[in-house]
């Protein structure tokens, strides 16, 4: 059998998706769009190019900078929820709010600034909750949590009391680590451009290979990999239409986090939904959340205004 009763018993994980969509359909994507052909240009590493180009990426990119670091580090606070979400929230909310969504998946400095800029600034957010109340905030703050407790350390508010030096050298390491990231990034930019130019007829069987196999690995379960072909051929065509790809992501990492949630806030209400929006610190994220919903209808239907009074 193809599929099994056991594997859908498991739900799809979130591993599975974004193999399949930000992996397979993407290569597929490209190989559509480009016929296998993918040009490149040489990179010239200069200290007055490099500080051109940061000045460009300040003026244009400061709008998803902030947008990205604001949702990012409050998606971070949140436990179990990482980057991954911060980072699709914050693209979907910078396209959002652009006056030109058009130039978004064609190198817009918003558009690759706000999910960066919320990446770093949710791994950063998820260190809040581990060092001040003992709750992970992400897989990899749990691992720091673990080591934190063979240590010898008690995460919790009086960390920072008792345990001071360690507590501020790790708040220190955060900027060191950044502008380590930043060197090391800036000079394997001539290796990133040279696997740019294997040719793609070389990339898309590596790609899909290598997707295949960590789906495989993750889980080891044949049922993973159909579902990884499928949402893969899936993902293409929702591409090839026009439809955007971050919500399915998105919905496969919050839903499991959001049901449990909201049947325990129902809970605490006897059944009455108002305790979303009375609780002060609920309410108005609520309202905050019901707004960026109607916000691209009420885009939609100033469009259509416009349009029909010309």
């Amino acid at each position: 059998m193809l599929f099994e009763i056991d594997g859908f018993m498991r739900g799809i994980g979130f591993i599975v998706l974004a193999i399949s969509v930000y992996g397979i359909g993407e290569m597929l994507w490209t190989i559509e769009q480009t016929r296998g052909e993918v040009t490149t240009t040489n990179p010239k590493m200069t200290a007055k190019g490099m500080m051109s180009d940061a000045k460009e990426a300040a003026q244009r990119g400061w709008k998803g900078t902030a947008i990205g670091s604001l949702i990012g580090f409050f998606v971070g606070i949140l436990p179990a929820a990482g980057a991954t979400p911060g980072s699709l929230m914050s693209y979907g909310v910078a396209k959002m709010l652009s006056k030109t969504p058009e130039e978004y998946g064609k190198g817009s400095p918003d558009g690759v600034a706000a999910p960066e800029s919320a990446n770093n600034s949710a791994s950063t957010g998820s260190m809040l909750p581990m060092l001040t109340l003992g709750i992970p905030g992400s897989p990899t703050t749990a691992i720091l949590l673990g080591g934190m407790v063979i240590w010898g350390l008690t995460p919790g508010p009086r960390l920072f009391i008792d345990e001071s030096e360690f507590v501020w050298g790790l708040i220190g390491s955060f900027y060191i680590s950044n502008i380590a990231a930043l060197v090391i990034n800036l000079a394997f930019i001539p290796l990133f451009v040279w696997m740019l130019r294997m040719p793609f007829t070389i990339l898309a069987p590596l790609i899909f290979v290598l997707s295949i196999v960590g789906g495989f690995a993750a889980s080891r379960s044949i049922h993973d990999l159909w579902l990884i072909v499928i949402f893969g051929l899936s993902a293409f065509f929702l591409r090839k239409f026009d439809y955007p790809l971050a919500p399915a992501v998105l919905a496969i990492v919050l839903g499991p986090i959001a049901e449990p949630t909201l049947r325990q806030s129902l809970l605490l209400s006897s059944g009455d939904p108002m305790i979303f929006f009375t609780r002060p610190i609920a309410g108005p994220i609520t309202i905050i959340a019901i707004i960026l919903i109607l916000l691209p209808a009420v885009k939609l239907l100033r469009r259509k205004l416009a349009l029909a009074k010309n």
